[in-house]
């Protein structure tokens, strides 16, 4: 792909990120396009053939194209009953952790204290490459004693962006630039008493810039062929539930017209 081809691939691939073409838009014509990316229509039905075959598009017809639609077929049941927060009350608390005894109480339940302990905002990204690998971290976790594969990320900064984080841990710990991200998803990976909201990114494509900058968070990095993943988590390999969704997610969209880049 030239220099204007992948101009106009990674300015579409913007588009649909910002939500430009939010899920199920349709895409100008190839006309409309053409003139507003300055580039020639044989240049433009390359670059959304590739679009296409990232599942980044859907082609309509001939020369139609639409962001995938990702419709649910089950419905939310609507509030039930909340439990009541009668207050809160710390017992440690440092930059790291803080342990709460938070005053609950559930419906038709006697009041209790229960244990909640609240953790940074964390950031994680994974990468496809055009072969499908997946670049990721083999690294050493003291906790659980144990050498397995990451996917880049880390905290959040307070008044950062979680996008601006997920980019920035990647390259200090790669040494490699995303082409763009999409988030993908806000969760929580211990709902009932841990409170760490983890934000999961991906992107398909990347620039190498240089050696990892984080020599404390840096391990061994290596693209690993996705058609991998089931394999390493059947063989523990795979550390952090970030890591998990995230693989998880791009495994369950490929190949089912779904999109496993900005989107």
């Amino acid at each position: 792909m030239g220099p204007k081809s992948a101009r106009v691939y990674r300015t579409i691939r913007e588009w649909i990120a910002a939500g430009k073409y939010p899920a199920g838009a349709k895409l100008p014509s190839e006309r409309a396009l053409s003139d507003e990316l300055e580039i020639g229509r044989t240049q433009l039905r390359q670059v959304l053939a590739k679009l296409v075959a990232e599942r980044v598009i859907e082609v309509h017809g001939r020369s139609s194209y639409r962001v995938p639609s990702q419709v649910a077929s089950v419905n939310s049941p609507g509030e039930l009953e909340p439990w009541q927060i009668h207050g809160e009350r710390t017992v440690y608390d440092n930059r790291w952790v803080k342990l709460a005894l938070v005053d609950v109480e559930p419906p038709g339940v006697e009041r209790f204290e229960h244990h909640v302990v609240r953790l940074h905002h964390v950031a994680i990204t994974a990468v496809l490459d055009d072969q499908d690998r997946v670049l990721m971290l083999w690294r050493y976790r003291f906790v659980p004693d144990a050498w397995g594969w990451e996917l880049p990320g880390g905290i959040v900064d307070e008044g950062e962006d979680a996008a601006t984080t997920a980019l920035r841990e990647f390259e200090e710990e790669t040494g490699w630039r995303p082409d763009s991200l999409q988030h993908v998803v806000t969760y929580q990976p211990m709902v009932g008493m841990v409170d760490s909201p983890h934000e999961i990114y991906v992107g398909r494509g990347a620039t190498h810039i240089g050696e990892p900058t984080d020599i404390e968070e840096a391990g061994h990095v290596a693209w690993v062929p996705l058609a991998d993943i089931p394999a390493l988590m059947a063989r523990g390999e795979l550390m952090g539930s970030g890591t998990l969704v995230a693989l998880l997610h791009l495994l369950a969209t490929r190949g089912k017209g779904a999109s496993t880049a900005p989107a």
